[in-house]
């Protein structure tokens, strides 16, 4: 170790009782640390909820979906949708699928919703990976409910209902496409809007109470690497082509998302003022310990230490005090997004957040950028007060010695 990084060394820890030193130090690294855990605790937290939206979202729209461009039918295993997946060879999970309005009677309640067919034999993909009483495979004649709709009309597991063919009722009363179903599953995602207007059956039944026969909607591709996603869609748009319609679940949301981006960086924003707080406080530490040591620097440069080597003494400092107060605060940030996203302490209405606690997603790359942004700002921050040291002159810093 050098001469200039063990006298800062020897500056911070500062051995002597009455010294302000080690004070100014340790408040300037608990300023920068509380900056940085704010700004990364709140990053942390917006990532969070973006993260579970589209979690939640893509478990009932898909990563991609493909239809016709007029909303038309198209034909079950479509050879033109297949080939162009084998082409491009992104690893998807395909399900065919049918969705289409229609309106569900209960005794004497009636309810519009959504309802979607699946593959017979096959549980709905975004089922496995969120709550559900009963069973998740609905076969020929049966249904999978929402909860939100299930309290709303009273229906319990068990139950038998009717689905009418909403397109179909202006006909007469004999011609009209009406399907008896029993309920077998009740699901609960947090999501409301889908929680009370989607319910899952075997897509051999959709195709019998919508008129499809061997038609389906479209087809609706699950990603495991969701990094692809957008990629992927392109690639799909230029190889398919007319007539079909390629979009995203981002696509599909876009005013939501859009509406999480705007809000993002005036957030940031304002956290990022605590964090440059922390700075203002290197900036005022360092010229104190500069006032104190004012005597010990004259000594210095009257037994011949350079401008240069004073200079890079306060910057180790000034280095120093960024690494451990934003290497604490990375810390702390880090014990306690761990601790919400494992205990869930902070918990917010589900009806309005789709979510019943404050998600917390810490991300160790995002983390390392926000403590390079601290040091390297905590070396900003050093340049003034070590101009001043350097521009100390022996002879009137020892002029009362």
């Amino acid at each position: 170790m050098n001469f200039t990084t063990r006298l800062a060394l020897r500056h911070l820890r500062a051995p002597q009782k009455a010294g302000f030193t080690r004070y100014a130090s340790l408040m300037a690294m608990i300023g920068l640390g509380l900056g940085i855990c704010a700004l990364i605790l709140t990053f942390s937290i917006l990532d969070g909820f973006e993260r579970t939206l589209s979690e939640k979202l893509t478990l009932f729209d898909g990563h991609i979906r493909i239809e016709h461009f007029m909303d038309a039918p198209m034909q079950e295993n479509d050879p033109m949708v297949d080939s162009a997946l084998t082409v491009l060879g992104t690893a998807v999970r395909k399900y065919d699928y049918i969705q289409k309005p229609g309106i569900l009677r209960f005794g004497q309640l009636a309810e519009g919703i959504l309802v979607e067919g699946y593959p017979d034999g096959s549980a709905p993909p975004g089922l496995a990976r969120i709550e559900i009483d009963g069973d998740d495979t609905p076969g020929e004649g049966e249904i999978i409910i929402g909860r939100e709709l299930a309290h709303e009309i009273g229906i319990n597991i068990g139950d038998q209902l009717v689905i009418f063919d909403i397109s179909n009722l202006h006909r007469v009363a004999t011609s009209r496409r009406l399907q008896a179903f029993t309920v077998i599953g009740i699901y609960h995602s947090g999501l409301q809007e889908y929680d009370r207007s989607l319910a899952y059956i075997a897509l051999s039944s959709a195709q019998k109470l919508f008129g499809h026969e061997d038609k389906i909607t479209g087809a609706v591709l699950f990603l495991d690497n969701t990094a692809q996603v957008h990629t992927l869609s392109i690639a799909l748009e230029n190889y398919l082509g007319y007539p079909y319609f390629v979009l995203t679940w981002k696509e599909k949301h876009r005013l939501l998302f859009n509406w999480l981006s705007v809000q993002k960086w005036p957030i940031l924003i304002i956290f990022g003022m605590i964090a440059f707080v922390g700075v203002v406080n290197i900036i005022s530490a360092l010229t104190m310990i500069v006032l104190e040591k004012i005597r010990e620097i004259g000594i210095l440069r009257s037994m011949g230490l350079s401008r240069r080597r004073i200079r890079r003494v306060f910057l180790i400092e000034g280095t120093i005090i960024g690494i451990f107060g934003s290497g604490s605060g990375a810390l702390v940030a880090a014990v306690l997004a761990r601790i919400q996203d494992h205990f869930h302490l902070f918990t917010i209405p589900e009806e309005v957040y789709f979510m019943d606690h404050v998600p917390a997603h810490f991300d160790f790359t995002t983390a390392l950028i926000f403590i390079a942004v601290g040091v390297i700002s905590a070396m900003l921050a050093s340049l003034w007060p070590t101009k001043r040291a350097a521009a100390v002159i022996p002879s009137e810093a020892l002029h009362y010695e």
